[in-house]
């Protein structure tokens, strides 16, 4: 199953009026638990996340958590996104898993962002217990602008201008035991330089996600855009990373990825950066990096299998298709 594709279709809010914690006869029957959580002690609908936990669990022992953070430019998307992308994981057994919400940029600007997804990681260490997870290993996964935030937990823990204040456990650790940061920023200003011919962002623009994000026009906030920026926190005792990007994106350029695996391989963190060579944003091509992401996942959080290699995928032309047909929208 491509779990990736999965995730980046999945974008938008389910059903008015629908509740993730009820499903059906048939879900209930091989589903997973499923228990909305409103993490920041507030009535903000943004301030939710699912908690999935597998029904059959493959052990009795606390569970790993894997925490899915939506994409969709700090400006769209919703915490019902991750379901598609963490169903797999939840279904064999070997994990719990997380999708969050946090506040966009129609409604609070940077650091409102991270603020609202650590509250989030908090929440759910403080009450790990309850559930039967291990809060020693959580990882978070994002794409684009979730990439961006899962980057910013990984590279900023114990940063007290990126830790907020939110809900009834902000003195609780909010460090992350590994990243899979898929195509996401890492230095705005350095974006529009980055861009390859037939970008179809202007990052610099004061209408940009980036420029909505800080509420001022990119370039004119260089002290802001660097609090943003997760390459501004490395340091030597952040965890594991993996990094995946095309090298044909157009939206967030290849670059930014190769500035943090360069940046966290400086400061001696394990960075595996994986290539996908002629590979768009968030398009083909991610299906045929499952297994890394899944062998990351297992060597972090269960000390199983091997270590996963920095490699570049040739990424597998799709098979003739009518057209309009076999394409992926972008994630941000």
């Amino acid at each position: 199953m491509n779990l990736l594709l999965l995730a980046i279709l999945l974008m938008s809010p389910g059903p008015q009026g629908s509740r993730p914690d009820s499903p059906g006869r048939a879900e209930r029957s091989k589903g997973p638990k499923i228990v909305e959580i409103a993490y920041a002690d507030d009535e903000n609908p943004r301030h939710k996340l699912l908690l999935f936990l597998p029904k059959k669990p493959t052990t009795a022992a606390p569970l790993p958590l894997v925490i899915w953070i939506h994409g969709g430019g700090w400006r769209q998307g919703d915490f019902r996104s991750g379901d598609a992308l963490i169903r797999p994981l939840i279904q064999s057994g070997r994990y719990a898993a997380a999708s969050i919400g946090y506040r966009l940029t129609d409604e609070a600007q940077w650091p409102a962002q991270v603020h609202d997804c650590k509250a989030a990681l908090r929440w759910l260490r403080a009450n790990a217990s309850e559930y039967n997870i291990d809060p020693e290993r959580i990882a978070v996964v994002g794409p684009s602008a979730g990439g961006h935030l899962s980057a910013m937990l990984g590279t900023s823990a114990g940063v007290p201008a990126m830790q907020g204040d939110l809900g009834a456990h902000d003195q609780v650790d909010d460090r992350v035991t590994c990243v899979v940061d898929l195509f996401g920023p890492t230095d705005l200003l350095k974006m529009d330089a980055q861009a390859p011919t037939g970008a179809t962002l202007k990052h610099d623009a004061p209408h940009s996600p980036e420029s909505k994000l800080l509420g001022a026009p990119l370039q004119s906030v260089p002290i802001q855009a660097a609090s943003a920026n997760p390459i501004t926190y490395v340091t030597s005792d952040d965890p594991p990373f993996l990094i995946i990007h095309g090298t044909a994106d157009r939206v967030v350029p290849y670059g930014q990825s190769v500035l943090l695996d360069t940046a966290l391989d400086q400061a001696e963190v394990n960075s595996i950066l994986i290539t996908l060579k002629g590979a768009g944003h968030g398009g083909r091509g991610l299906d045929q990096v499952d297994g890394h992401i899944r062998a990351f996942l297992e060597k972090h959080l269960h000390g199983a299998g091997v270590m996963i290699e920095e490699t570049t995928v040739e990424v597998t032309p799709p098979k003739s298709a009518k057209p309009g047909k076999g394409t992926r929208p972008t994630s941000r």
